[in-house]
């Protein structure tokens, strides 16, 4: 590892003074949670470079990577101590079809074995890689109880996600130590879901999705980013790790809880047969189904959340106090 050192440990222990300061390479460094993740390590102490697609600008903070040409600047990587991989194609995006869902799939998998791949062959490896995954891997399980030792649904989501989670496996099999970040609903007023449904509901238009009893696992983004710092600095955390909040909730009390904080109604449910009609396979596996996922590693690794509730996060996110 790097010789400079790092940051505390605020509560969580997700802080700076007696953690190495760490050179993190960042894909997907543009998107919402990738820019707020380089923001934060760089405010700490880390320094952050970028996996750019395009020709590196800034020779010493960019590295170039291409994963549908099969392109990555392996020799700038024997310099970072740390990859936190998030790049991928907006599953939400637009209505799913082949060609889409292949480059959804494609996007995750071919940069995954890229870097896992890269890294296994240096002579000078970075020894941790933290790589996006989604509790997509779980699928439609109604009411179950989930956590990392559940196994995998079905469906294309869960298909995607046990094929992206394998990619890594030139990583672990060089020694790496491989943390496979299951994220849930990201909430987040800047973009995602919550982003997405601010102005309907500001506009009192919102409302339950379906018959509202689907389980919705979310995490804030401001807890995630102190999940990935942690998740840099916890040696003993490897393999899937869920990246959700400690209380699912159904969208019927999501619904609830974003009316409350906004002080408009939710009188405007969208039936499911309209979101089937709407989105399609998307919307059925995006918007309908049900997945209760809880942060068990998380929390035995002695991870605590800022925003540990659904209206506790609305109200930090939209500048709501109790």
């Amino acid at each position: 590892m790097a010789s400079s050192r790092i940051l505390d440990r605020s509560e969580g222990g997700v802080s700076s003074g007696d953690r190495p300061r760490l050179c993190v390479a960042i894909s997907g460094a543009s998107g919402l949670v990738g820019s707020a993740l380089a923001s934060h390590l760089t405010a700490s102490g880390h320094r952050v470079v970028r996996l750019v697609r395009r020709e590196p600008r800034a020779e010493r903070d960019e590295i170039g990577f291409d994963p549908a040409q099969g392109r990555i600047e392996a020799e700038k990587l024997k310099a970072v101590d740390a990859i936190v991989h998030l790049a991928g194609e907006n599953v939400a995006a637009g209505r799913w079809n082949e060609r889409r869902k292949r480059l959804i799939r494609d996007s995750r998998v071919l940069g995954t074995r890229l870097i896992a791949e890269t890294v296994a062959a240096l002579d000078r490896r970075p020894p941790t890689l933290i790589n996006a995954s989604a509790i997509g891997f779980y699928g439609d399980r109604t009411d179950e109880t989930l956590d990392e030792e559940s196994g995998p649904g079905t469906g294309f989501l869960p298909e995607t996600c046990i094929a992206w989670e394998a990619a890594t496996a030139a990583a672990e099999l060089a020694g790496l130590r491989v943390v496979k970040l299951r994220t849930g609903v990201v909430l987040s007023k800047a973009g995602g879901a919550l982003g997405r449904m601010l102005t309907p509901f500001r506009m009192g238009l919102g409302g339950r999705i379906g018959d509202g009893r689907q389980w919705v696992s979310w995490i804030s983004v401001r807890d995630l980013i102190r999940v990935i710092e942690f998740a840099l600095s916890c040696e003993a955390l490897r393999g899937p790790v869920n990246a959700v909040g400690p209380e699912p909730v159904d969208n019927a009390e999501l619904t609830r809880a974003l009316s409350r904080v906004l002080r408009r109604p939710a009188l405007a449910p969208l039936p499911a047969w309209v979101v089937r009609r709407l989105f399609g396979q998307m919307g059925e596996e995006l918007l309908l189904s049900s997945t209760r996922v809880f942060p068990r590693r998380l929390e035995r690794s002695g991870f605590r959340f800022d925003h540990p509730t659904i209206e506790s996060t609305l109200r930090f996110e939209l500048g709501r106090g109790e």
